[in-house]
C-alpha cells in the first residue's frame, strides 16, 4: 500500500473529526486525547496517571462511540482474579438437557479496554492483562482465542493512593507505548465543565470512523517516512538516558539508575508516524519526537536515590536531556 495525497487527507480529516467529537464531551486534555488516539492507531497501549474524576472513563467511551468500537471497563481490586479479566469455562445445558463446557469471554474481549486502577490488583492478575496486551491472545485450557484488532488497553493508576497497591514492575511498564499524565483542568475549563453539566441536554457523539478505517489509518502510518537524521535523534536520545554509556547525558549519570530500553526508540518511531499523519504529513519531524519524548520515555527510566532525595521527577530529568540534545546525526 502506497499512501496517496487523497488517502493522507482522508485520514487526517477523519482523525480531526474524532477529536472534534471527543471535544463535545471532554473539556481540555488535548494532549491526553491525542495520545490515546496515537496509541490506538499505532497498535499500542497507554497508561494514564491522574486522580479520579478527571474523565478517563468518559474519554474511552466517547472514543468508542466516535469510532464505533466496543468498549469495556475492568475495575481492578485486590480480590480480582485472572478469570475475571480473560473469561472462563462455564458448564451450560443445551435445549436437550445435556451439559457441556463453553468459554465465556471476559471483558478483555473488546476493542477498547479501560483497566481502572491497575495497581490495585495482585501481580498475578496484572500479568494476565499484560500478557493479553502483549500477545493479543487469550488461552484457556488448550484453546487460544484471538483478540480482535484494533485492541487498546488504557490502564489508569492513582498517583496519590499508594497504600494497598501493587506498583507495576518496570518490565510491565515497558509494554505501554505511552504514559500520559492527566492534570487538573484550568479555571476556564472548569467553568465550561460546570456549564455543560447544567445544560438541559447532553451532547450527542456521532460516529465518524469505523473499525476498518482505523486499521487503514494504521496501515497508512507504516508508509510515513523517517529520515536518517530523525532516526538518529531517537537513538541518541535513548543512549543519552543510559548512565553507563559513553554517550550518557550528565543528568543521566547523576539521577538515572536504569535508562530506557530499545522499546523507547521503537515507541518514538511508532507514535511519531501517527502524530505526523494526524498533522497531514508523510514524514516524521524532529518536532514530533521532541513532543512525544516525555510520554514515550517517562515510564521507561528508573531514577536513583539522589534524584528522589533532591525531589527530581522523571519529566524534569528527561527535559534536561531533550533540551541539550543537538539535532545532528550520529
Amino acid at each position: 500500500m502506497v499512501a496517496s495525497e487523497q488517502f493522507l487527507q482522508t485520514v487526517t480529516d477523519q482523525m480531526k473529526l474524532v477529536r472534534d467529537e471527543i471535544g463535545k464531551v471532554i473539556v481540555g486534555h488535548d494532549d491526553v486525547v491525542e495520545g490515546v488516539i496515537i496509541a490506538l492507531v499505532a497498535g499500542g497501549h497507554v497508561l494514564l496517571e491522574g486522580v479520579p474524576g478527571l474523565g478517563k472513563t468518559t474519554l474511552l467511551r466517547t472514543l468508542g462511540r466516535a469510532m464505533h468500537l466496543d468498549d469495556s471497563r475492568i475495575q481492578f481490586t485486590p480480590d480480582l482474579m485472572p478469570a475475571d479479566i480473560v473469561g472462563s469455562m462455564v458448564l451450560e445445558a443445551d435445549s436437550l438437557g445435556s451439559k457441556e463446557l463453553r468459554f465465556q469471554p471476559g471483558p478483555i474481549f473488546a476493542h477498547l479496554v479501560l483497566a481502572d486502577e491497575i495497581n490495585r490488583a495482585t501481580p498475578r492478575t496484572q500479568s494476565a492483562l499484560l500478557e493479553a496486551m502483549q500477545e493479543r491472545t487469550v488461552t484457556t485450557g488448550t484453546t487460544t482465542h484471538q483478540l480482535e484488532d484494533p485492541f487498546l488497553v488504557m490502564a489508569t493508576q492513582n498517583p496519590l493512593e499508594m497504600e494497598g497497591t501493587y506498583p507495576l514492575p518496570e518490565a510491565q511498564l515497558d509494554r505501554f507505548l505511552l504514559k500520559l499524565v492527566v492534570r487538573y483542568p484550568t479555571k476556564q475549563e472548569m467553568e465550561e465543565i460546570v456549564d455543560r453539566t447544567m445544560a438541559p441536554q447532553s451532547p450527542v457523539v456521532h460516529q465518524v470512523m469505523d473499525r476498518e478505517q482505523v486499521l487503514d489509518a494504521r496501515r497508512g502510518a507504516h508508509e510515513v517516512l523517517i529520515a536518517p537524521h530523525v532516526r538518529d535523534f531517537a537513538i541518541r536520545l535513548i543512549l543519552a538516558t543510559q548512565p553507563e554509556r559513553e554517550e550518557a547525558h550528565a543528568s543521566a549519570r547523576k539521577y538515572i539508575r536504569y535508562g530506557s530500553s530499545p522499546r523507547g526508540a521503537q515507541a518514538l518511531m511508532q507514535a511519531g508516524r501517527v502524530r505526523s499523519l494526524m498533522r497531514g504529513r508523510l514524514n516524521v519531524s524532529l518536532a514530533d519526537l521532541r513532543e512525544l519524548a516525555l510520554p514515550a520515555l517517562r515510564h521507561r527510566i528508573i531514577l536513583n536515590f539522589d534524584a528522589h532525595a533532591e525531589g527530581k521527577t522523571a519529566d524534569q530529568v528527561l527535559n534536561g536531556i531533550i533540551e541539550s540534545l543537538p539535532e545532528g546525526t550520529l
